[in-house]
């Protein structure tokens, strides 16, 4: 499936009219050749499921965003081997054997930039649970399924949003805590919270909302939060039902090569308010200055100094102006194309 000119110039003016002030044009996914699919490439349009399979009912799912950057070498999957670790972490937690290896997943994801001509993309590997029986407590009647995407994506919040930033709020929607699912999960059901999270904030005129759990600062609907106040960076901890987003911890590690002070803390709502600066991490959203909270301008200048010098290193990785010391790159080899 391809979409023509006509019809991609009226899905981006319904974009554009409906929500390219919160997440831009490019949140419209943009048909490629060939997804991956239970080990064979099969084209777009082929790449289906059964109405009554499990997780069409019940959100049986574990994925990941992952992203390729175009680079002076080609293009290159950001943390490839740490996304499909955790991909593999998340479908233990919620018992799914992934009938493939680790490697063999990576070496799927690559095959999908390669085939489908891709210099840049957003990968997304979705593990699921397929047509066989109706019940909660599944066994293996039920067959775990893998497919794998790679299309053109933007950023999440719009191509002004790393340089201008956006308006978040709190949201009235409480983060789902670990007492009732397991949140270093990254499940497909998962998100049912999210969305209820990002909804409630475009309605009120927000790019995002962002949660708290029992009174502390937990995240956004998709992203991780990290507050600067003083010189210091502050993130929530594992434990205030976070992700443990790969972007957090890339700006983590960036964050401390350049000595610069971070703490995991658990922390009020109010200090959002207080920041002198507050950004929101995430693959789709990749680090995105937050000017405002509740209306409530934040610092003096967005993005804030040490956002800039985040975001400097962080794209500097894919430039070839930071120096990839941690071997975050995997350069895709024009050899995976059969």
């Amino acid at each position: 499936m391809k979409l023509g000119e006509k019809e991609q110039q009226k899905l981006y003016s319904f974009l554009d009219r409906n929500s390219k002030q919160f997440y831009g044009a490019n949140v419209a996914i943009i048909p490629t050749k060939y997804i991956w699919l239970n080990g064979n490439l099969v084209p777009w349009g082929d790449a289906t499921e059964h109405v009554m399979s499990h997780v069409m009912n019940y959100g049986s799912s574990v994925f990941e965003g992952i992203r390729a950057y175009e680079t002076p070498q080609g293009p290159a999957i950001f943390r490839l081997g740490d996304h499909i670790r955790r991909l593999f972490d998340s479908a233990k937690i919620y018992r799914m054997d992934i009938p493939f290896t680790l490697e063999e997943i990576c070496d799927a994801c690559r095959q999908v930039i390669v085939e489908n001509d891709l210099r840049e993309a957003y990968i997304r590997p979705l593990v699921y649970c397929g047509f066989g029986e109706l019940a909660l407590a599944r066994s293996e009647a039920t067959p775990t399924r893998v497919a794998i995407a790679a299309f053109p994506f933007g950023n999440l919040h719009g191509a002004d949003a790393t340089s201008h930033g956006i308006d978040a709020c709190i949201s009235s929607w409480q983060r789902t805590t670990p007492a009732s699912q397991p949140m270093l999960a990254k499940a497909g059901g998962h998100y049912l919270n999210s969305q209820l999270i990002a909804m409630e904030a475009q309605r009120n005129g927000f790019a995002e909302g962002i949660a708290v759990v029992d009174g502390y600062l937990s995240e956004g609907a998709g992203e991780n939060v990290f507050v600067i106040r003083q010189g210091t960076i502050y993130t929530p901890p594992l434990a205030s039902a976070v992700l443990n987003g790969i972007t957090r911890n890339t700006v983590i590690t960036l964050a401390e090569s350049m000595s610069l002070p971070v703490h995991e803390s658990v922390m009020p709502r109010e200090m959002l308010y207080i920041a002198d600066e507050v950004f929101l991490t995430g693959t789709a959203a990749e680090i995105a200055p937050v000017r405002s909270i509740d209306r409530i301008p934040i610092g003096s200048e967005c993005p804030g100094k040490i956002t800039r010098q985040l975001q400097h290193q962080f794209f500097g990785l894919f430039s070839g102006k930071t120096k990839d010391r941690w071997n975050w790159l995997d350069h895709v080899s024009v050899s995976v194309k059969s």
